[in-house]
């Protein structure tokens, strides 16, 4: 069987404008998905190990179950976690409110089933396909944020992962080493412990615990707030064959250095780069000047203000758990495989 729907299909989609907690999420899901395609459905807790519950859809006189997975948010480093449980699991399907088309294809590719709030699914099951995708997103009203999550938080939360035990420094010295301002140094401490990232181990002395979780809230933010805030500018080479032969450039020594797929190859060996990131304390001048650059929003360049307060020993390659962070982003396969052998070779030790 086939079902997809065009941009004439008419049934309304019901609208939340609420504060949802997961398993509100599926009901919400659940019942749109019923007002567009007149599919009933029944949610089973508790799931087997690890995955949120289960979900029985009626098609055709017919039976469908899934493994399920709720998020609020999907994001591409919860990817490898997903299809890992895919794999480990089968039938899975990924219940979330917004899917980017992106992702969406990734799922796709991987035969993850998935559906959103308002009513969008992709199934692909016993010879039943079912994709419908164009309904309007359910607008939710969101949470107060916590202010370990605003730009100036994520990056004294870089710094942490970098640097666990300058958590225990004096106030003073944390907004020092990151430049921020002293008063936000307390607010983004207690932001921790209100989400259960800090266990105090006495009175002086604090540890960050759950920290793979908080990577990804991280990477999840970053890539939101404070990535976009740090941008300079999309450009491309002067010359096409610098792209080619882009490992010849000489970046200037402590001023600028490699991030993303550039920096997961010279750490992997594994990635040939489609996109160069560059990390600078360089101006725009300066750059377009000592790499024969020129502005270009279609460009295959992307360079970012630097974001981290500290070198390192990778030479001119950002910190690993930075280039990690921008291959999740990234999102592609080739580079999220590049960013679980950084993980393995670099991360996973410490997180």
């Amino acid at each position: 069987n086939f079902v997809h729907n065009n941009s004439t299909f008419t049934k309304r989609v019901q609208l939340y404008k609420v504060n949802m907690d997961l398993k509100e999420l599926v009901e919400v899901a659940i019942d749109n998905l019923q007002n567009n395609l007149g599919i009933v459905s029944r949610w089973e807790e508790p799931g087997v190990d690890g995955l949120s519950g289960k979900l029985h859809l009626s098609i055709d006189n017919h039976i469908i179950r899934f493994n399920v997975v709720v998020r609020s948010e999907l994001r591409s480093h919860q990817l490898p976690g997903i299809t890992e449980q895919s794999s480990r699991y089968g039938n899975l399907m990924v219940v979330a409110n917004n899917i980017f088309p992106k992702i969406k294809e990734e799922l796709r590719k991987n035969k993850i089933a998935y559906l959103e709030t308002n009513g969008n699914i992709w199934l692909q099951q016993n010879g039943t396909l079912l994709w419908i995708d164009t309904q309007k997103p359910v607008t939710v009203s969101k949470k107060t944020g916590n202010r370990a999550f605003t730009k100036t938080g994520l990056k004294v939360l870089l710094h942490f992962l970098l640097h666990e035990r300058d958590i225990n420094l004096p106030y003073r010295d944390i907004a020092a080493l990151t430049g921020v301002g002293l008063g936000n140094v307390n607010y983004i401490i207690t932001g921790l412990r209100e989400m259960g990232f800090l266990l105090k181990l006495d009175k002086k002395q604090y540890k960050l615990i759950n920290k793979k979780e908080l990577l990804e809230k991280w990477m999840s933010a970053y890539s939101e707030r404070l990535q976009p805030a740090l941008k300079i500018g999309t450009f491309r080479f002067l010359h096409e064959e610098d792209l080619i032969h882009w490992k010849r450039l000489r970046l200037q020594h402590n001023k600028s250095w490699w991030g993303g797929e550039p920096a997961g190859e010279l750490l992997t060996n594994f990635l040939r780069p489609a996109i160069l990131t560059i990390y600078t304390t360089e101006t725009r001048s300066d750059l377009i000047k000592n790499y024969r650059l020129i502005p270009d929003d279609n460009g295959n360049v992307r360079v970012y203000k630097k974001c981290w307060y500290d070198d390192g020993d990778n030479g001119n390659i950002a910190p690993p758990l930075l280039v990690y962070a921008d291959l999740i982003i990234e999102g592609d396969r080739r580079c999220l495989e590049t960013a679980q052998k950084i993980y393995d070779e670099f991360l996973q030790d410490r997180l």
